[in-house]
């Protein structure tokens, strides 16, 4: 059976860390959007170089283009047994469109679809945003206070100096939350009355929040 998934959270929730240790445990391939769309304007794709022209404009990339290149990729070979998407979707719009494209993709196949929300204090939200640094080349997330690096400063797989995100601030946080309860929040109720939705309690520590996670896989 194929078995595809998809997380629901605000950020810095935990996703991405969760979701790159779940790709592991199942051995499927872990599609983080934003890495899928900044590789596809590194390698200069065609879809690439048109989203790269709405983003010098200082403009959305439009659902459409957005689509498209989620699409081609779970197309792809390494995901016939199934997928760990993350940043997609994040409306009821980017939503239906993931069903289509399941739809022609599984072709029929039986699949498993899984909408997984991490339901999370606002107030530890904070503290792991203003926290949060990441390393710029392999990408990976690590937290000052809850995930620190082996070596202060630097990743523990590249070496590289670890950065703060200009958005990792209090004040930008804020203003995400904004966003995302007015526009992701309400894929907990669609998906909930589609009956694929589970919900796990992302208070705590990285194991505490991995052992719940797994048991709802499981389930």
């Amino acid at each position: 059976m194929k078995k595809e998934f998809i997380f629901l959270g605000p950020p810095a929730c935990g996703k991405g860390t969760q979701t790159g240790s779940l790709s592991e445990y199942l051995n499927l391939p872990h599609i983080d959007t934003g890495s899928l769309l900044r590789a596809e304007i590194k390698n200069e794709t065609e879809a690439g170089k048109e989203a790269k022209s709405y983003i010098s404009k200082g403009q959305l990339v439009p659902v459409e283009l957005v689509t498209k290149i989620i699409k081609n990729r779970l197309s792809q070979n390494d995901c016939e047994k199934g997928y760990i998407l993350d940043g997609f979707p994040r409306s009821e719009e980017q939503a239906k469109e993931l069903t289509k494209m399941n739809a022609e993709i599984d072709n029929g196949i039986e699949t498993k679809f899984m909408a997984i929300y991490f339901d999370i204090d606002s107030n530890l939200l904070l503290e792991r945003i203003v926290n949060r640094r990441s390393c710029p080349v392999c990408g990976t997330i690590y937290n000052l206070q809850s995930k620190p690096p082996k070596v202060a400063g630097h990743c523990d797989k590249d070496g590289a100096e670890l950065i703060q995100r200009k958005d990792d601030t209090k004040e930008v946080a804020q203003s995400r939350f904004e966003t995302y309860n007015r526009e992701t929040a309400p894929l907990i109720e669609y998906y909930d009355k589609q009956g694929v939705l589970k919900t796990i309690n992302a208070n705590g520590s990285i194991k505490e929040v991995w052992e719940r996670l797994i048991e709802v896989i499981n389930d």
